[in-house]
């Protein structure tokens, strides 16, 4: 990063919380540490944590959006009208919301209740390797040339590879619907059934994501978006190490209710899966295209209509891509 292009200090929201009877945000200014989020890991002491959110964002040019989808709506609704002229964002924020029969992102909630430009970032970035500084690399989705290059600029280390592409609605579509897949991927582990049929699932979800984004996305949609990080790597990544699949594979084992095993497991970290799919079937079924997305339709009505986990099994054998009978 540029200390002479951008401020050195970086306020940080935080939503705050009493930890052993100290604020949240006091022990991340004291200690350099957001022990409830990611323990273990120091912050550096640029970072200063403001919980009150007006105040966080209002001398701010640059926004970065990281909250849970489902709060994306009450949150700017609360910082309209107090940001600073020409401020833009990004959002690295995935999910779905609700908007019968069309697709509706984050990045169309920020932009209608804002105002501001907003681009994307999605990627292969589990939270704790890349704070550990291993290598890894994201996708920036962005149709403004000069924001892609700030935000390159910005983001980038040795370590933190980017790549700014303009199919921005893409970029940040298969951060949500990853987590979808993620969620098959994690019944198969559940079930024991191995990484060749965990393959198929990462494959044949991958399919469905392409078809559903070049339907219900507003722009083209480019192929190439789908090599990118926030395409076939985050997909993989989260089929593997994600907190979709890691709360999945519980779900499949125990029978137990998917928000009780998500406060259990995730210490208050969201679970994007079970809320994206959804959604998702909601535009889906309110088209009849049940029949294009087997396994999205699958997995939620595992994940909310109680069936069992085993029938995923026959819906990847009965796949379109197989045509054969279970």
């Amino acid at each position: 990063m540029d200390s002479k292009i951008f401020d050195k200090e970086v306020n940080l929201w935080v939503f705050e919380e009493e930890i052993d009877g100290r604020n949240l945000s006091d022990i991340i200014n004291e200690e350099h540490e957001n022990i409830k989020y990611l323990p273990g890991y120091k912050l550096t002491p640029n970072v200063v944590a403001i919980p009150d959110l007006v105040k966080a964002v209002s001398n701010a040019d640059i926004l970065v959006f990281i909250t849970p989808h489902e709060f994306a709506t009450q949150t700017c609704s609360r910082i309209a009208g107090h940001l600073k002229s020409g401020a833009f964002g990004i959002s690295l924020t995935k999910g779905i919301h609700e908007s019968p029969g069309s697709l509706r992102l984050t990045s169309d909630i920020i932009r209608e209740i804002l105002g501001i430009e907003i681009s994307v970032l999605m990627g292969a970035n589990i939270a704790k390797e890349v704070a550990d500084e291993k290598f890894c690399e994201a996708t920036i989705g962005c149709t403004n040339k000069k924001h892609g290059k700030i935000f390159k600029e910005l983001f980038e280390t040795e370590n933190f590879r980017m790549t700014v592409v303009e199919d921005d609605e893409t970029v940040e579509l298969c951060g949500a619907l990853k987590n979808i897949v993620a969620l098959g991927a994690g019944f198969i582990d559940g079930l024991d059934q191995g990484d060749n049929t965990k393959a198929a699932v990462i494959r044949l979800g991958l399919l469905e994501m392409i078809s559903f984004a070049k339907i219900f996305c507003k722009r083209p949609v480019q192929d190439r978006t789908f090599l990118e990080s926030c395409g076939i790597a985050d997909l993989i990544t989260t089929c593997y190490g994600g907190r979709s699949r890691k709360v999945a594979e519980a779900f499949a084992r125990t029978g137990r209710p998917i928000e009780e095993l998500e406060e259990e497991i995730l210490s208050g970290q969201k679970l994007q899966g079970p809320g994206t799919v959804k959604e998702i079937c909601k535009i889906v079924r309110s088209k009849n295209m049940d029949d294009k997305f087997p396994i999205f339709v699958c997995i939620y009505e595992i994940c909310c209509e109680g069936k069992p986990v085993s029938d995923f099994i026959c819906c990847l054998q009965n796949h379109p891509q197989h045509a054969s009978t279970c």
